[in-house]
């Protein structure tokens, strides 16, 4: 067994204790103090590596914020902190504890289904508690976030890739004018080049206020909100967590009628996000019925989803090789490709992670297998930082990251392959 996996899988371990709040994990101290969504998600499943109780806790405690539309924010303020903008006073949401007005991708029921199977003895009752959240959950997708079998997002935060260059034709036209001035604390840990700029900024914020002025109505947003896209890697992620949700249903005995009814709704979806001028899935302006013209990560979740789609490949092959490391955010034969600022060119391991996943699934099992070697190389290089320079595998971002940690642990380390689990 390799020493230096079994040095950086007792890292991995540290980390995610150094960042765990007792029920709930930050993605890292400092820069992120309060609760993520899709972080917590996989947060659970590095957990259930080693302390399967804890990976329950930490879903347990993600859906304390669930709103009673069935809405699981993406980010729950459990305890006061003075580190991060914008905090619950600039959301307004009122809700107990308070939380963001948005939501993020829905990886809970995945990433649940997969804490489950580790014990399903053990893991039953559990699972009966959370199944009716989850279910709710992904209701709540169905009645404000779906066009015509397309999921979209009201705010790029909402689709985890926050800054991604999908996102530039629709931001263009966002009224800042009532913006005012705030304070950035993320500036204030990273390094501003690695992180959104201001304009983006402006416009992340003027979205916000939008939501709040009319105090998170949904209908409100959907029919004059500032921001409506459809989203390849929110339709993909959602596709594949009704498909888990389905078998956790059978697993209970509930009956899956409503998710099978989504499933088949999502896939004819996804049929209309490709687009043929770039030959990939990209994301759709709802409000202009433009295409944003952008080969991302997210375009290759079509896999994880459970779409084979051999067209996919030509393109997959073409930008793994375009860089040293994969999988870049972004096209990085695109002239919007930067390697070192967040979506808009870096490797994600998270995204890697799925992405592999799907492709194992669908029996490509080599370019998987790419990836997971990928990743490993760039945490043995560069430590557990929160995203990474395709080019020359640098860190950027936040460093002792609980997802990186997490994914480490549960996928890419090459203990796990050496053990077969």
């Amino acid at each position: 067994m390799n020493v230096v996996s079994n040095t950086l899988d007792t890292q991995a371990r540290e980390i995610m204790r150094g960042n765990d709040r007792g029920t709930y994990t930050v993605p890292t101290d400092g820069l992120y103090p309060y609760q993520w969504n899709w972080d917590s998600a996989f947060a659970a499943l590095g957990f259930a590596t080693f302390d399967l109780d804890r990976a329950w806790v930490e879903l347990e405690t993600l859906f304390t914020g669930q709103w009673s539309n069935g809405m699981v924010p993406h980010i729950i303020f459990h305890e006061a902190s003075d580190g991060y903008f914008p905090g619950p006073d600039v959301w307004g949401t009122t809700h107990t504890p308070p939380t963001s007005g948005i939501s993020q991708p829905p990886v809970a029921a995945s990433f649940t289904r997969a804490v489950f199977e580790k014990n399903p003895e053990s893991g039953r009752a559990h699972l009966a508690a959370l199944f009716p959240k989850l279910l709710a959950s992904h209701r709540w997708f169905f009645e404000h976030r779906n066009e015509d079998g397309m999921i979209v997002v009201n705010h790029p935060w909402e689709s985890g890739r926050d800054n991604a260059p999908e996102w530039d034709e629709a931001m263009e036209n966002i009224d800042i004018s009532r913006v005012g001035d705030y304070k950035r604390n993320d500036l204030g840990h990273v390094d501003p080049h690695m992180r959104p700029q201001k304009t983006d900024y402006d416009r992340f914020m003027a979205i916000v206020y939008a939501g709040r002025d009319c105090e998170w109505d949904e209908a409100e947003m959907t029919a004059n909100g500032p921001f409506r896209v459809a989203d390849p890697g929110m339709t993909f992620i959602l596709l594949r967590a009704n498909r888990d949700l389905l078998a956790l249903a059978d697993v209970l005995g509930e009956d899956g009628g409503e998710i099978r009814g989504w499933i088949t709704a999502i896939e004819a979806g996804v049929e209309k996000l490709w687009n043929p001028a770039i030959g990939a899935y990209d994301a759709l302006n709802v409000r202009t019925g433009e295409f944003a013209g952008s080969v991302s990560s997210a375009s290759f979740l079509c896999w994880y989803a459970g779409i084979d789609d051999h067209r996919m490949l030509t393109a997959f092959d073409r930008v793994i090789k375009a860089t040293t490391f994969s999988m870049p955010s972004h096209d990085p034969e695109s002239a919007r490709f930067e390697p070192f600022r967040y979506w808009r060119g870096p490797v994600w391991g998270i995204i890697n992670t799925l992405l592999a996943m799907g492709l194992k699934d669908m029996g490509h099992a080599a370019q998987a297998e790419k990836l997971r070697e990928d990743t490993a190389a760039l945490i043995s290089k560069s430590g557990f930082a929160e995203y990474f320079n395709p080019q020359d595998g640098s860190p950027a971002g936040g460093m002792d990251f609980t997802w990186t940690a997490a994914i480490w642990l549960a996928w890419a380390s090459p203990t796990i392959k050496t053990e077969g689990s």
